[in-house]
């Protein structure tokens, strides 16, 4: 039995890890689901974004679920992610059937460092303005990197694309280009190739069919993926994992959408399909590609979709759904 660590969060992430939940229970898969509080509505309540329960039970499970969090993310889970040493984020982008993507024929991984960049949270103010702090280190870069074609060559990938901004920051993105190429020198059955971050961010919307994995930096992969959702139909569909040597943390990719908590809307796919990676992270294989293909065949019917894809559902409409079709 796995005991797995449920963090719902703020706004709609209540709804859809319901549903998550929900469908999880129909695969047969053996949980023990333990709940624990995170976010603003925690943070007004308590005092603490990220209580110390919390914490500590994200640290004893063998993998956690998140919601989403508010204007407290980056207390919630930027800290979850340093504190359980998740390294790399995975987020794919796949294009379904029916939906709103550009294109029909997408599927791409972006691997993102997670623990350091931008997102280290060091800035100042001055009388002048304010500063913030750019952490890029080699090991940091090789481990990101060493993942990324790992993980190519488990998932039958061809190529790898490292993306920075080294002709700018000749230093901190030099480094990791540099890094890249090292690591790239001892996987020789993989492509390998890098582009700058301005130039990915036009090449995703006019030939993303190049990609097969993209490796990154902290930022540059979080504002990269959001412009890979936008390609594949909204950010409803994509989920994302936090991977790191003693811990994993699921969470869809969009955020807590307080516009329409509690009304039932949200789309419950990206937190379903976040459970499935934990699926795939605990090894059981067979139960995430049945949910894969539960929900390819409930979006291709197109009977019964939230209000986001075209539909007039509710998310817990859907999220049955796609149980019902396991």
């Amino acid at each position: 039995m796995y005991k797995i660590a449920v963090i719902p969060g703020d706004g709609i992430g209540k709804e859809v890890m319901e549903g998550a939940i929900d469908v999880l229970e129909g695969t047969g898969v053996e949980f023990s689901f333990t709940y624990e509080n995170a976010g603003d509505e925690c943070l007004k309540d308590c005092g603490y974004a990220l209580p110390d329960d919390t914490l500590a039970l994200a640290k004893k499970s063998d993998a956690v679920l998140f919601g989403a969090a508010g204007e407290t993310a980056a207390d919630v889970i930027v800290r979850l992610r340093q504190e359980l040493d998740l390294y790399a984020n995975l987020r794919p982008v796949k294009s379904y059937p029916g939906t709103n993507a550009i294109f029909q024929d997408i599927d791409f991984m972006i691997v993102r460092e997670n623990t350091e960049g931008m997102y280290i949270g060091v800035e100042s103010e001055n009388k002048d303005g304010a500063t913030a702090k750019r952490l890029i280190t080699h090991k940091a870069s090789q481990k990101i990197c060493d993942y990324a074609f790992k993980y190519a060559i488990t998932t039958g990938r061809k190529r790898v694309t490292g993306v920075h901004k080294a002709n700018v920051l000749k230093i901190t993105d030099g480094l990791f280009k540099k890094t890249f190429y090292e690591v790239a020198e001892k996987y020789d059955t993989i492509e390998s190739n890098d582009y700058y971050v301005d130039a990915t961010a036009m090449y995703l919307l006019t030939k993303p069919q190049f990609f097969d994995v993209i490796v990154t930096t902290n930022l540059y992969g979080d504002i990269l993926s959001d412009e890979g959702a936008g390609i594949v139909g909204g950010l409803g569909l994509i989920p994302s994992a936090n991977i790191g040597d003693k811990g994993a943390l699921f969470e869809p990719v969009h955020g807590s959408a307080p516009d329409i908590a509690g009304q039932s809307k949200a789309n419950p796919i990206a937190m379903i399909l976040s459970a499935k990676m934990m699926l795939e992270f605990l090894g059981e294989n067979e139960s995430a590609k049945a949910i894969d293909e539960a929900v390819l065949k409930v979006i291709t019917q197109k009977n019964i979709l939230t209000p986001d894809m075209g539909g007039n559902s509710t998310t817990k409409d859907l999220a049955k759904s796609i149980k019902n079709n396991l």
